[in-house]
């Protein structure tokens, strides 16, 4: 699928120009992680991961998978990134940013929404 709007091509460009960024994403698109799996396998500091991942939640590079509450009563999110690939060509001045959605992550959000409104 070809991006259309600028502004969804400008962050996957930021993203890929930063290498945090590009280890959560890799971490992230096969399953679901949460922040510390996250920085344990990214070896990113705390203070950046959840900075990082903030931002790539508000520009639609990571969805919020699932919450979870562990025994004690704690919240946990699971994020996955929302990408499973990205193609970018800039030629003539135009840049042209081609990505495969993670199906995954779209076709349970679809179930659990679906099952939401069932019930």
């Amino acid at each position: 699928m070809i991006v259309r709007q600028d502004s969804f091509k400008q962050a996957i460009m930021t993203a890929m120009a930063d290498r945090e960024m590009v280890k959560i994403l890799e971490c992230a698109t096969p399953r679901s992680r949460s922040v510390n799996d996250l920085i344990r396998q990214t070896g990113i500091s705390h203070s950046t991961a959840y900075r990082k991942i903030k931002w790539m939640l508000e520009e639609s590079l990571l969805f919020t998978e699932k919450i979870e509450v562990t025994p004690d009563g704690k919240k946990f999110s699971l994020f996955r990134s929302t990408l499973k690939s990205i193609s970018a060509r800039y030629e003539h001045g135009k840049l042209d940013v081609e990505i495969e959605y993670n199906i995954n992550v779209l076709e349970r959000t679809a179930e659990r929404l679906f099952s939401l409104e069932a019930g």
